[in-house]
């Protein structure tokens, strides 16, 4: 039987994700599997613990990292908060907003909705105006909406809600590791990731952290967690100190991360900010030569998500396939009412680098002529 192992090719991955891998973080994944009591892993998941926590700039003891991917973040956050009937305000102007909604309905939360227009940021007023009116248990939001490319004031709305017994859900999907992360201090008590867009690993783990007010309404519930494999009250007990079996860690997947924190650490927080900065500048100057245009305005772009929006007569599913198939570079499509209307180009991870920029950039000027 042909191993199609084999003819997997390397591709430039300048999608919303995955996007490409550091060679360290690959020889990471082929260490020596450990069972998931090891000592050994042990000591490393601590210190996985302690590099997620500068990186979200949180000192809450339950941040640990899901098996799962981070759709499996958002909705370990909902179900282990959500009981029927609970009030729930979800901040929408995107794909990702919409899902957030979809899993706090699908618990039985009496869900409210304030809707923005695609591409441009919730409006803070708007919010305020809501919370004062309506009380809530939970108000969630997504930090990098990826299907727009548009950064929400994830900072602002914390402060609108402290002081509160509203519980704050923010998805940082997208924009953790990739712009500036401050969870304590933005009153944020549910916070989860992924791990392969800026973390810069392989998709497989979703980084999770809850306040000390989260985990007691986790603990405070009056039913079970209906969601055994997600129920936080049991997977923080193998991530405390008598590390109690919960289900098998996926122990290569965390050397992968572990490695990739290790090396945002080195590089330094404020650098790789910098940096995802000025390759997304020099991708919208090139994109502006091409006479291209963004979805969003200046003030509300992600440095790490371009959404463009498609030319006029322009098959963009053409575009993309042929910059896959003749040049191996992926980007990305639109997701709901941006079907066909926009590409979206990734600046994450391992990708974020200027030679990968200009690559990209000399691709489209030949399939666009």
């Amino acid at each position: 039987m042909k191993n199609l192992l084999e003819d997997i090719e390397e591709v430039l991955l300048m999608g919303p994700g995955p996007n490409c891998v550091p060679p360290e973080v690959y020889t990471a994944l082929s260490r020596k599997t450990l069972g998931y009591l090891d000592a050994h892993l042990m000591r490393i998941l601590e210190d996985l613990q302690g590099m997620l926590r500068k990186i979200m700039n949180t000192k809450n003891e339950l941040t640990i990292t899901l098996s799962g991917t981070g759709s499996a973040g958002m909705e370990a956050a909902f179900v282990n908060l959500v009981e029927p009937g609970g009030r729930v305000l979800i901040l929408v102007n995107g794909f990702f907003g919409q899902r957030m909604q979809e899993v706090a309905a699908r618990l039985g939360a009496a869900v409210d909705v304030l809707e923005f227009p695609w591409g441009t940021p919730v409006d803070t007023k708007a919010v305020e105006k809501k919370v004062r009116q309506e009380s809530y248990k939970i108000v969630g939001v997504i930090h990098a909406e990826t299907s727009t490319g548009v950064q929400n004031p994830v900072q602002e709305i914390g402060a609108l809600l402290k002081g509160s017994n509203t519980l704050y859900v923010v998805d940082a999907v997208t924009s953790l590791g990739g712009i500036e992360m401050r969870m304590d201090e933005w009153n944020i008590d549910v916070l989860y990731s992924c791990s392969q867009k800026c973390l810069g690993c392989p998709p497989g783990l979703s980084p999770l952290s809850f306040s000390e007010r989260a985990m007691a309404a986790a603990a405070g519930r009056k039913n079970k967690v209906p969601n055994w494999y997600l129920d936080l009250t049991l997977i923080g007990n193998y991530w405390g100190k008598n590390h109690v079996y919960h289900h098998t860690t996926p122990s290569n997947m965390v050397y992968g991360l572990y490695q990739a924190l290790l090396l945002l650490l080195d590089e330094g927080m404020e650098h790789v900010f910098s940096r995802y900065k000025e390759n997304h500048l020099a991708l919208v100057a090139g994109l502006e030569e091409l006479n291209m245009k963004l979805l969003v305005e200046k003030p509300y772009r992600l440095p790490m998500l371009n959404a463009v929006l498609v030319p006029e007569g322009i098959d963009e599913l053409s575009v993309r396939r042929r910059l896959r198939n003749e040049f191996k570079i992926e980007i990305g499509g639109g997701l709901g009412l941006l079907a066909g209307k926009v590409w979206r180009i990734g600046l994450m991870g391992y990708t974020s680098r200027k030679e990968n920029v200009d690559r990209l950039l000399g691709a489209l000027r030949q399939v666009l002529r």
